[in-house]
């Protein structure tokens, strides 16, 4: 899993030019906004949203201004409802310029007023066209703010800060077509990382204090002591750090603007890097000694110097083990502890799992089962699961270090693995390991 990196705009888009204030009026109200300004609106407008291919169906308009000297004018529609509002910029011989109503709301500067804000009812709220567009790229936002920051040819972006505090960078179509999908990337993203693009709407702390509601959703006993965001994966699942008070610390998956899974950091290594906020070494020591116990209370004496998870099953947890001596196991440790059990690394594969942090075959424990059947000559070298029986029985096949013909074993799965019968390859048939056929 990739962290996505926050996207830089090109330099010279660090000036994003809007309508001259010479051309226009500011402040004006829907009743203020004259007859013949909408009557030329009307007229001129719709073909220009033609020429310039954006998805609005006019239901309103009006002419802003016009430069004389250099032939240009400035339009403001409406669309459909559903639909983004735009102000367009209309030179003799060129393709329109097309702004949405959110960056032509946006003020060029502090203690600035926007050049040429949408003033037409129906473009009242541009902000509300996102909400459905920011769901649709898996994110939970209810806008409360929104800015634009600036277009390259193919993409617009914007800024919008939501009601829970969190923030977004939404990259969309240049022009901004709300048809076509959207990308919705966290400010988080963007706070450290070397970009001119930076959220402004709503600070660093204020975004990471869904922390601490993250905490008392996991209701783990957590009183937050620091925060950090760790990234985001590809299905806009997002991650997140919590040291708590306690010395503890974990971490969070949001997936659709909710808690989804809560992993404590002894256990989240593999998580983009891990915990940092809190000493995850002490962590994973105290998790290995506590692995230690539950294998040997499942009978087996394995010591755990390293430990990986496997995706948990329904009231069970599956570790991979690594001991002090250096074979592997498999830890399958159940809630309350009534029917957990460890398994060598040679018989994991019949319960479904194969060892990948050791170099321990287990092929010890297969010899042994065979001479649980009085084949004592083969020292196995090489194994493969075949299949199962109609019983539920799990058939291996197992070569042997001599060269000579191996044995196919038997195993039952439950309440626990364990071999029931074993035959030679020559009677069992179906062997294909080197030495078998």
């Amino acid at each position: 899993m990739k962290t996505p990196k926050a996207i830089g705009l090109a330099a010279a888009l660090a000036a994003l030019v809007l309508v001259p204030a010479a051309a226009v009026s500011q402040g004006k109200k829907d009743a203020d906004i004259p007859a013949a300004a909408r009557k030329s609106g009307m007229a001129e407008a719709p073909a220009l949203v033609q020429a310039a291919g954006l998805p609005c169906q006019v239901s309103d308009a009006r002419k802003i201004g016009e430069d004389k000297k250099t032939k240009t004018g400035y339009y403001e529609v409406a669309c459909a409802t559903g639909t983004m509002g735009y102000v367009l910029q209309s030179s003799a011989g060129a393709a329109p310029t097309v702004f949405t109503c959110i960056e032509a709301n946006t003020p060029p500067g502090p203690d600035q007023k926007p050049s040429a804000p949408c003033l037409l009812p129906g473009n009242a709220d541009p902000k509300a066209v996102l909400t459905p567009l920011i769901q649709q790229a898996g994110v939970q936002c209810l806008p409360e703010q929104a800015r634009g920051i600036g277009q390259t040819k193919t993409a617009t972006y914007i800024e919008v800060a939501c009601q829970a505090g969190d923030g977004y960078i939404v990259s969309a179509s240049a022009p901004f077509d709300g048809s076509k999908p959207v990308q919705a990337q966290n400010c988080l993203l963007y706070d450290d990382a070397e970009t001119n693009i930076k959220c402004t709407l709503t600070d660093r702390a204020k975004r990471l204090a869904v922390v601490d509601t993250l905490a008392q959703s996991a209701n783990n006993g957590c009183q937050v002591k620091d925060r950090r965001f760790l990234g985001a994966a590809k299905d806009n699942s997002q991650y997140f750090e919590a040291s708590c008070q306690d010395g503890k610390g974990y971490i969070y998956k949001v997936a659709n603007g909710k808690l989804s899974e809560t992993y404590e950091c002894a256990k989240a290594s593999h998580l983009l890097g891990g915990c940092t906020l809190t000493d995850a070494r002490q962590a994973a020591t105290e998790q290995a000694a506590l692995y230690t116990r539950l294998a040997k209370g499942a009978g087996s004496n394995c010591e755990v110097d390293r430990y990986a998870l496997f995706p948990p099953r329904p009231g069970e947890e599956i570790v991979e083990m690594v001991c002090k001596d250096g074979k592997g196991a498999i830890g399958m440790f159940k809630a309350g502890g009534t029917g957990s059990q460890v398994l060598d690394c040679g018989r994991a594969p019949i319960a479904g799992y194969k060892c990948s942090l050791s170099k321990d075959a287990g092929y010890s424990n297969l010899t042994a089962d065979l001479k649980k059947f009085n084949f004592n000559s083969c020292d196995v070298s090489d194994s493969r699961v075949i299949g199962k029986s109609e019983k539920g029985t799990t058939f291996v096949e197992v070569a042997c270090a001599d060269g000579l013909k191996g044995y196919v074993i038997e195993y039952q799965s439950a309440p626990k693995v364990q071999a029931v019968n074993a035959l030679g390859c020559a009677f069992a048939g179906n062997c294909k390991l080197k030495g078998n056929t």
